[in-house]
């Protein structure tokens, strides 16, 4: 039976020290803050939102939220994010996505300063993390990454298969496994024969967001197994790509859905924003 990668527990973690980084920071005069520019209606982004402001809270980050009509102008929405660039008591700045079919998320992307990108999505950060320097790591690939390292699962010289090819997870990962000196695979939806390629993966990465497509007969014995997916199946419950409790059997370690990859996705984000409160003191 499989060792369960409990990111709920790592997050609480990561928050503790977090709260005590924020209160050296304040004792210093700087204040963290968070600036969430939300576009239209949508009911999963408002329920992200909402989970983040409660984190920032528990933190001591301080959190502002911008509301937008579903019918905003790119222009309108530029313009904030500029204001936001310029504004010295803002060191976070977090566009969330989806946004209306008729923005242009990329160049909202662009426009965030990437010293506040606390998203990892600015084309800068992500160079920097293709190069390895020092950046803001998109906050999902950054905590698969903390849970590898705070399990002490080597990655160096592994077979590491990645499903998904998303700008948002699959292709920072490709990179953070790259860092990590580990042979990096990556299948899609044009992949011919997925299992030929997931059942050699010594650690395997599901981020495709289709509903249990990970199956037992798809993994290699003793296999390191993260589930990045969130879907509903029909009954309405959360379900990962990974069918858990039959590949469960055969993993070594596992993350489950929810409280995996999810609960370690805003415990980044809160360590990016105070990553740059710290640097923006630096550079004062």
């Amino acid at each position: 039976m499989a060792i369960i990668i409990n990111g709920k527990e790592l997050a609480k973690k990561i928050r503790l020290y977090l709260k005590s980084e924020v209160d050296k920071l304040k004792n210093n005069g700087i204040n963290p803050k968070l600036a969430v520019i939300m576009v239209g209606d949508d009911k999963a982004s408002k329920v992200y939102v909402k989970n983040k402001s409660r984190a920032c809270e528990e933190i001591g980050i301080e959190y502002e939220e911008f509301l937008m009509e579903e019918n905003t102008s790119m222009d309108q929405l530029l313009n904030l994010i500029e204001n936001l660039n310029n504004r010295k008591d803002i060191h976070g700045i977090l566009l969330q996505s989806p946004v209306p079919e008729h923005l242009d998320i990329n160049q909202a992307f662009k426009k965030i300063d990437y010293r506040k990108d606390v998203d990892g999505f600015n084309p800068i950060n992500v160079g920097k993390l293709s190069i390895g320097e020092d950046c803001f790591i998109s906050c999902t690939p950054f905590g698969v990454v903390k849970m590898l390292e705070e399990y002490n699962i080597e990655v160096q010289g592994k077979n590491v298969v990645i499903i998904g090819r998303s700008n948002i997870v699959g292709k920072p990962l490709i990179q953070c496994m790259l860092k990590k000196n580990g042979t990096v695979t990556v299948c899609h939806s044009k992949t011919k024969d997925i299992k030929e390629i997931t059942s050699k993966a010594d650690i395997l990465i599901a981020a495709l967001g289709k509903a249990k497509f990970v199956t037992q007969d798809m993994v290699k014995d003793g296999a390191v197994i993260i589930d990045v997916g969130i879907n509903r199946n029909e009954e309405g419950k959360l379900v990962g790509d990974v069918d858990f409790e039959n590949v469960e059997k055969k993993a070594s370690y596992i993350t489950p859905v929810p409280g995996g990859v999810g609960p370690m996705t805003i415990a980044m984000l809160m360590t990016n924003v105070v990553k740059a409160a710290k640097n923006m003191n630096i550079r004062k």
